[in-house]
Order: structure tokens, then C-alpha cells, then sequence
């Protein structure tokens, strides 16, 4: 039996600022917790559990485990990044996009938590284009589809991302 280890984005983003940057892990952060503490800056990684297949065939195409929830009570106080792990395109509301600084959009990564903090932490250029539109609104999703582009008014349109070099 083969086994994998890899680096979870928490290990990988410990290992990326060093021992000079006190990183912090909570689970479901309180607005008490993070008025208790004094952050400069905040990454927050929600989304799907990893699935394969059949796993991502629902209607439930928003931010699970509270995931827009835990986001709003940590971006209202410190300035965030979010990172969504996510096997399709999920609803995300203006009014979440407005409170945050970055997303990054990591998909199902894997087991390598490296890949995300690589480009987040500037060890790698940043380079990524959607290769579909992402739905502002999930009634635009019930209807026939023309293509993979074939949302009118997407929130993000195919082929938008950035690319960026140090």
C-alpha cells in the first residue's frame, strides 16, 4: 500500500514565514478571539471536503461548515485572504468578496499545502486563469447549457485571474 504525506496549508504557510512569525491556528474563530488578540493579518482557508466524483454532484453550492460565516467575523476585524478549496465554483456573495483583501481560488489541491503558500508567500509567480466563468447567481445556472461560458453576467468571467511576476 502506498502512503502519502504531504503538508497541510497550515504546516506549509508555518514553514513559509519562519520562526520570527508567530502563527496561530483556530478552528471556528469567535469574535472574542480575535478581539483578545492582536493581528496584522489573517489566512483563512474554507471549503469542500475533498471528494472525487459523486461527492460535489449536489445543489449545495454554497461555502460549507459555515466557511462565509467564519470569514466575515475575521475580515471585519483583520485584513484576510481567503482561500477557497472548492471542486466547482461556489456562491460567493458581493458583500463577502467586499470584506476581504485576496482569493485564491486552490480547487481540490491535493496533499501539498506547498502549492498554495508558494504563490501566496511570493516563492513562485502567481499565475492562474479560470478555465470557466463562475456564476454570480445560482438561477443562472438553470437553464440549458451553451458551452462552459455560457453565464450571462458572470461574477468572474472565463479566463479571469492574474498573473503575476516578482
Amino acid at each position: 500500500m502506498l502512503c502519502i504525506v504531504g503538508t497541510t496549508i497550515y504546516d506549509a504557510i508555518k514553514e513559509a514565514v519562519g520562526h520570527e512569525t508567530e502563527v496561530i491556528y483556530e478552528k471556528c474563530p469567535s469574535t472574542e478571539f480575535i478581539e483578545r488578540n492582536e493581528f496584522s493579518f489573517a489566512i483563512v482557508a474554507i471549503g469542500e471536503a475533498p471528494y472525487a466524483e459523486c461527492g460535489g454532484d449536489n445543489k449545495e453550492l454554497v461555502i460549507p461548515f459555515n466557511g462565509a460565516g467564519i470569514v466575515e467575523i475575521v475580515a471585519n476585524k483583520i485584513p484576510t485572504l481567503v482561500i477557497l478549496i472548492s471542486g466547482r465554483p461556489l456562491v460567493l456573495e458581493p458583500s463577502f468578496l467586499e470584506k476581504i483583501e485576496a482569493l485564491v481560488a486552490a480547487w481540490l489541491p491535493g496533499t501539498e499545502g506547498h502549492g498554495i503558500t508558494d504563490v501566496i508567500f511570493g516563492d513562485h509567480d502567481f499565475k492562474g486563469k479560470l478555465p470557466m466563468t463562475w456564476f454570480r447567481r445560482v438561477e443562472q445556472l438553470d437553464r440549458p447549457v451553451e458551452g462552459v461560458n455560457s453565464c450571462d453576467d458572470p461574477l468572474f468571467p472565463l479566463g479571469y485571474g492574474l498573473t503575476f511576476n516578482l
